[in-house]
């Protein structure tokens, strides 16, 4: 039945494949439909057959039409055959680099009677699929025929097409065994069969360079004639794309049908384990971006080992979920990493290029962008984040024109305690609005930079004089987040020091990155969560410099504050109160508890 099954999705897939190739016969013949008849017409008065003022005033129309169709025609073919189709950012892996990987593929490949893939590379992301890279635009093939590929031998007798790159989600090599890896791995490398086919490589590749095309024609140009020219192409590419989308979409589920029953011979009992290993990758992936990664991306620090954190985090989820229990006893197997003869270089090239995807950092390290191992954590990112965000939260109520607490430690001038929030927030009598607030502005602020300036919207941070977030907090509280929000979206629309890196002539570098981040994780923080980033980060620091307090990392949570190895993790309910009714007994209770000295100044960033 498994053999009947692979047949039937191979035969799906064919005939879908030639339906593409059918509408491109069909344009080429619009194409030459004109010349045809303009050449009927002029054989006809060689021949004297086709003579007389009606017949000539049809060649000399249809003739100039004729070449101008051609030309078109053959502009538009240019232009989808030179067009380079879109590959996706990842990590190449030479064999070199890992000859147990290369050989569990091919072996797997070999068992699955199908072409083994040309290459091996990895992405940041819990997926795994084959890709083409068989364009001139993404670089010679490999050196080597790959006649040392299991099978390649029977057909040495012949040219073969190079086999698509194989690509694994890098989280997967960390958190799942061996075993796993191959048989979540099994289904992908079936697909190198189909793919195989000259009628799917044919239509696959007709479809790509329309893709291709249609990008060419929206990329933003000055010179009229070439806008006006690619629009043309554009409209065809796209007019062909809309008749080819569900014949392709139909061959591509053919396919991946053959491919998945293709691979039910091989490590069968595994596949369910498997599947499972892969939605909790995913899971801990997710969770680690968000929040361990993205808090130090925003800092200009990126973790170089985060496929190493996905296997700490799920680690502890696996401590702190009794369902989860039995996916710790699999961490004495062998893990897939181990295919990898140095997964440390593997894993912090990953760790870049996840951080190019998801934040739009730049190509490499910088003075302004560098690496942090996760030991160095704590201090380097999480004391730094809450010491920094601190002191825009004082510079801010600065410029407010809020005096500081009152008390025989005080200072003249604003002194940066907590104590001074606490009672700027809970002085719910005052009617702070954007209008006075502006008003109380020291009036030596620099034009565009004092508080009367207009909440700018960037990317990350949400316009505050428009969020409906701030409906349910006290008028200080909502005075003091639109100014963090304005303060914030200064800063981040300022010019960066760090300088753009140098092009690449690497393969990997050849996709298009003028949209940086690719995926971006979570949508623009409202004015409510900077307050209350700003607010905790504020009572992390006093707990810190007054009761003793360390900086820790949460693999699930990511910064968390630690009092006497502890992790604290009531402290939100009790900012949101505050931020919410201005009422500071709670939180206030809650730092007596811990010895946290609210009236003390505390040392920025």
């Amino acid at each position: 039945m498994t053999g009947l099954g692979v047949e039937a999705g191979a035969q799906a897939a064919r005939a879908r494949a030639l339906a593409v190739l059918r509408i491109r016969s069909r344009a080429l013949a619009v194409a030459l439909l004109p010349a045809a008849v303009a050449v009927i017409l002029l054989a006809g008065a060689a021949g004297d057959r086709l003579e007389g003022p009606g017949w000539d005033s049809a060649r000399w129309i249809l003739t100039p039409v004729a070449v101008l169709v051609l030309l078109a025609a053959a502009g538009i073919a240019l232009v989808v055959a030179r067009a380079r189709p879109a590959m996706s950012p990842t990590v190449p892996v030479t064999e070199e680099a890992a000859p147990d990987l290369y050989r569990m593929v091919r072996d797997l490949a070999d068992r699955l009677d199908v072409p083994a893939p040309s290459a091996i590379a990895l992405t940041p992301d819990c997926d795994s699929w084959l890709e083409d890279r068989t364009h001139p635009a993404h670089g010679p093939p490999p050196a080597e025929e790959h006649h040392d590929i299991a099978g390649a031998g029977r057909h040495a007798h012949r040219p073969h097409p190079v086999a698509p790159v194989l690509v694994i989600g890098s989280p997967f090599l960390w958190w799942m065994r061996v075993g796993e890896l191959r048989a979540v791995l099994a289904p992908v490398i079936a697909g190198t069969g189909p793919s195989a086919h000259p009628d799917i490589a044919a239509a696959r590749r007709f479809v790509r360079g329309l893709d291709a095309a249609v990008a060419v024609a929206s990329a933003p140009r000055r010179d009229p004639v070439s806008r006006a020219v690619l629009a043309g192409v554009g409209w065809v590419a796209r007019l062909l794309l809309r008749g080819c989308r569900g014949h392709a979409a139909e061959m591509e589920r053919g396919v991946a049908a053959a491919a998945a029953e293709r691979a039910q011979a091989v490590d069968y009992g595994l596949r369910i384990v498997a599947q499972e290993q892969v939605g909790l990758a995913y899971a801990g992936w997710d969770r680690l971006l968000t929040r361990v990664a993205l808090p130090a991306w925003r800092m200009g620090r990126w973790p170089s080992r985060l496929d190493a954190g996905v296997v700490a985090a799920l680690t502890e989820l696996s401590r702190r979920d009794r369902l989860a229990e039995g996916f710790a006893s699999r961490l004495g197997e062998r893990p897939a990493c181990d295919l990898l003869e140095e997964p440390g270089a593997v894993d912090e090239a990953a760790s870049l290029l996840a951080a190019r995807l998801f934040h739009g950092g730049p190509a490499g390290p910088g003075p302004d962008w560098s690496p942090v191992a996760w030991s160095e954590y704590p201090e380097e990112v999480v004391d730094r984040k809450w010491r920094l965000d601190a002191a825009r939260l004082h510079r801010v109520l600065d410029a407010m024109g809020v005096r500081p607490a009152p008390g025989p430690t005080a200072p003249a001038t604003g002194a940066p305690t907590l104590s001074r929030v606490l009672d700027h927030l809970t002085d719910t009598g005052s009617a702070w609005t954007a209008e006075s607030a502006a008003a109380d502005s020291p009036a030596g602020d620099p034009p565009g930079s004092g508080p009367d300036t207009a909440p700018a919207r960037t990317p990350g941070t949400a316009d505050p004089l428009d969020d409906e977030d701030l409906s349910g907090t006290t008028a200080p509280s909502a005075t003091l987040a639109a100014r963090l929000s304005a303060e914030l979206a200064r800063e981040e629309a300022a010019p960066s020091p760090a300088t753009p890196s140098p092009p690449s002539s690497d393969p990997a570098a050849l996709w298009d990155d003028r949209a940086l981040p690719l995926f971006p994780l979570q949508p623009p923080r409202t004015a409510r969560e900077l307050l209350a980033d700003h607010l905790t980060a504020m009572v992390c620091c006093a707990a810190m410099d007054t009761a003793g307090a360390t900086p820790g990392l949460d693999w699930l949570d990511g910064p968390t504050l630690l009092i006497e190895g502890e992790r604290t993790a009531d402290l939100a309910p009790k900012v949101l109160t505050l931020i919410e009714d201005g009422d500071a007994a709670p939180l206030r209770v809650w730092l007596s508890q811990l010895g946290i000295r609210p009236e003390k100044p505390v040392r920025l960033g």
